[in-house]
Formats: C-alpha cells, structure tokens, sequence
C-alpha cells in the first residue's frame, strides 16, 4: 500500500467557477484508479482558481490596494476560496472520502477512506507547500502538481515565444527560475516555499497537465508520463 499526493491547481477545478463536466471525469478516473489499485490511498490538496483571484481583486478594488499591500487577507481570501472548492471535490467523491476536509497538514491523522481531501492552511503558503508537508506527514516520496501547463518552461512562454519546455531540471535550477518569495496568486509552476521544503525533503515533484486525464492516470501508475519533473 501507498499514499500519493495531488496538488490539484484550482485553475482546473474552477478556473472561473466549478468545470463540472471536468470534475465529473476526473472523479470517474480516479475511482476507476483506486478500483483496479486495492489499498492504495490519495491525497488531493485543492488550490483557489478563479474564485480566489475574483475575490481578491474585488478586495483591492474596494479597498484600493496594489498587489503587494495587505497580503495577509489577500491570502486569507484565497485560502477560504481553496476550503470551498476543496469541500465541493470532497463530496463528488461520497464514501471514498470519508474525513473532514484538511486545513491544518501539520496536524492530519491517518484517514480511513481512499482519498483525503486538504485545502488552504494559513497566509504565507500556498497549496503547493500543504502538498509537501502532506507528503512528509505520510511519508509520500512523490507529489504531482497538476496545473493549465504540461511542463514547466525556461521562461513564461506567453511572453517570450523562445522559452522552452524542460522534461527533467534539478531542485536548484528549478528554484532559480521561481525566486524565493511567495505572493497570494502568484503564478508560477510550484511555488518559492513549497519548493525549498521539497528539496530539503528529497522529494520529487511532477508537473503535468491537469486536463489530460489519461497521463495524470499513467502517472499515477508509473508509466511514462508527459510533464516535467524536479528532482535532485
């Protein structure tokens, strides 16, 4: 038996609200995987998409903010908005997930059910960085990142037509290209904190696409994958 994590960007469960009709396959494709795969458990970290950006913003809007001021509920904003999509991916899944969602990975307990639902914690980490400390908590050696990009790139390829896709890229490089600091909504493939968390830790992190479904679930299988994966 074991357990595999998911930091499943809320970008593929809302990119602006629920894609239900994704929901409903990416629920039919896990449990067919849990199905065929007796014992095997999964932890799904649920990130904010659309309605932590929507929400956000209208609170700059109505306080007249920029983006660097009052992070701290801007964060917590973004955060409620991962418990809400969390809860919803939570009961899609009915008696397969059978605790409470997530909140606190420092404090998670073994769960009963073959899927455990997480969201947001506290300001200062993003979803990426529960998924680790998730991983750590029930000794995954793995999480996959599942987001709107197939691999990660040299450079943000909607602004420069040159940057190139990457298949494998060290902890070190890879924290070259993200920086070291994180920002509510802040758009990278795995975010500054949870990446230096995970190189401390030794684990690898695979980032794929979240939409192909057939490749999250050759994944999940240890098949040969398209994405990018850090390691090392």
């Amino acid at each position: 038996m074991s357990t595999k994590v998911l930091s499943v960007g809320g970008s593929i469960v809302a990119p602006e609200g629920p894609d239900t009709e994704f929901v409903k396959k990416f629920v039919a494709m896990i449990k067919e995987y849990l199905a065929k795969n007796e014992g095997e458990k999964l932890i799904l970290v649920v990130g904010g998409g659309g309605p932590a950006r929507i929400y956000q913003k209208a609170f700059r809007d109505v306080a007249n903010l920029d983006l660097e001021e009052n992070v701290e509920d801007a964060d917590w904003i973004g955060i409620m908005a991962t418990r809400l999509n969390a809860q919803f991916v939570k009961a899609c899944f009915g008696d397969l997930c059978k605790e409470s969602v997530v909140t606190d990975p420092t404090v998670a307990e073994e769960f009963k059910g073959s899927i455990l639902l997480a969201a947001g914690w506290k300001p200062g980490f993003s979803t990426d960085n529960d998924a680790v400390l998730l991983a750590q908590k029930f000794n995954a050696d793995t999480v996959v990142n599942l987001s709107n990009i197939e691999k990660v790139y040299t450079d943000d390829p909607r602004k420069n037509p040159n940057a190139k896709p990457i298949d494998k890229i060290s902890w070190a490089d890879f924290r070259k290209l993200v920086g070291d600091e994180w920002t509510p909504g802040k758009n990278c493939p795995f975010d500054p904190i949870a990446s230096k968390k995970a190189q401390s830790l030794g684990l690898k992190v695979i980032c794929a696409g979240g939409k192909n479904l057939e490749n999250i679930k050759s994944i999940l299988e240890d098949k040969d994958y398209i994405g990018t994966t850090i390691q090392g």
